[in-house]
């Protein structure tokens, strides 16, 4: 299903931990027990180097990070620092040896330290107590957010419980641990979402709904978490630390417009003004600092909505668009299904620009917000194969677009990860990764911090 989506067809996903060629990293080997005890970040491998391929790789935003400011460097200096803490406990001096880096300072040492790559925290993590507690506490992702330095990380699931992040970055795999949740939820119908340093999984329990977190400060999954109005089957986007939920359907089956704002530092819930249209199966994002919920399922004949909604976070209310949903045109096809078998749009916002995918035409649509029309500007990848638009992926990664999902052709067994900046030019699609596994993407999210 599409990336918010789950599909009850069990499959095979093996791991591939290992990018082919040669890479320079560093494992952090940790016992199952030790990693639960610990609640260190997630950290299976941290690497550097470049691709044997010569492929291009996203840079950090906010400033450069010299050499200076490597982990290497901070090793080294981190070194230098135990080295110098060891003659003076030697000649009786008992300074505090639990510090970040004594010889630059605290402040300037967090300066370094929101510039590293958040795949180094880990192994950062594990070099003292200060350490460990400034990333566990979640500052240093609050100030990366406030000096714009921000990495974007795909998390998805090709196989029910299974997890996996996947760093456009360096094109490495790094597993979550497994969910464990009861029979219910994994046979329902569930959404994803992810919000500051959280992963959402939305479903439901044997009486009602449920939402698993997983928090990339601990690495740890857990449950508690719910809604003022629970519901499944919603459009939903995030911004920073907070996200927006809008429409879907509450336990009885009955279609909502109600929506909700949650905060992800606070772990709170905030009832916002009610759409103008109650919807299912509809799709969010945010654009120009306004949330878009588009397209979906309503009215008392559960028909297709074309249009879309914006909501202003400054005025607290919604505006309804005409057309904006991506709509496919032209005569119908053979053994088409009904508009309300297919997934909800396929949409995703780079550079606060609108594009949309269309699974049966495989091309690539832009919105274009003056004339509110859409416009062809390209292809998908040809091995982006989907079943009416489910299990196929299509989601906004910093600068660029990502399309995931498994080839066309049956019984491969391999998901593929491509990626297109469109401030390059007209679609030209770049296969960063290719692993064996199943070929069906059940849930799909784009970490940012």
């Amino acid at each position: 299903m599409l990336e918010d989506r789950a599909c009850l067809v069990s499959r095979e996903y093996s791991r591939s931990c290992e990018r082919k060629g040669s890479w320079h990293y560093m494992r952090c080997s940790l016992e199952k027990g030790e990693i639960q005890q610990s609640k260190r970040p997630l950290v299976e491998e941290i690497n550097g180097g470049e691709d044997n391929a010569g492929r291009k790789v996203p840079k950090l935003s906010g400033d450069q990070m010299d050499t200076a400011l490597s982990i290497g460097g901070i090793l080294r200096a981190l070194s230098d620092q135990s080295a110098q803490s060891g003659n003076r406990r030697h000649a009786g001096d008992n300074s505090d040896t639990s510090s970040l880096i004594a010889s630059i300072g605290r402040d300037n040492s967090i300066s370094c330290l929101i510039r590293c790559s958040r795949a180094d925290y880990g192994a950062l993590a594990s070099l003292n107590r200060s350490f460990q507690s400034l990333i566990r506490s979640g500052e240093l992702y609050r100030l990366r957010r406030q000096n714009a330095v921000v990495e974007h990380w795909v998390y998805l699931s090709c196989q029910l419980l299974e997890w996996e992040a996947f760093d456009p970055s360096s094109c490495r795999w790094m597993r979550l641990p497994r969910m464990d949740p009861n029979d219910c939820f994994v046979f329902a119908d569930k959404e994803s979402l992810a919000v500051g340093t959280e992963l959402l999984v939305f479903g439901k329990d044997l009486m009602s709904h449920v939402i698993y977190r997983y928090s990339l400060l601990t690495n740890t999954w857990t449950t508690g978490m719910i809604m003022n109005a629970p519901r499944c089957l919603f459009g939903s986007a995030s911004l920073g630390e907070i996200a927006i939920l809008a429409g879907g359907c509450d336990s009885n089956g009955s279609i909502l417009s109600s929506a909700e704002l949650y905060n992800s530092e606070s772990g709170t819930w905030t009832t916002l003004p009610s759409m103008k249209k109650p919807r299912k199966m509809c799709s969010g994002v945010f654009m120009d600092g306004k949330f878009y919920v588009v397209g979906g399922i309503g009215g008392a004949d559960a028909e297709l909505l074309t249009c879309g909604e914006e909501y202003n976070l400054d005025t607290g209310t919604w505006t309804e668009i005409p057309n904006m949903s991506p709509v496919r045109t032209g005569a119908a096809r053979d053994n088409e299904p009904p508009a309300t078998s297919e997934a909800p749009p396929l949409i995703a916002v780079v550079n606060n620009q609108l594009y949309a995918a269309d699974y049966a035409d495989m091309e690539v649509r832009k919105y274009d917000k003056a004339n509110r029309l859409w416009a062809t500007v390209g292809r998908l990848p040809e091995r982006a194969g989907s079943m009416y638009g489910w299990g196929l992926a299509f989601r906004a990664c910093g600068d660029r677009l990502m399309v995931i999902g498994g080839p066309r052709t049956a019984g491969e067994g391999f998901i593929e990860v491509n990626s297109w900046i469109p401030s390059e030019g007209p679609p030209q699609w770049h296969l960063l990764d290719r692993k064996r596994s199943g070929s069906f993407v059940y849930n799909c999210a784009v970490m940012g911090c």
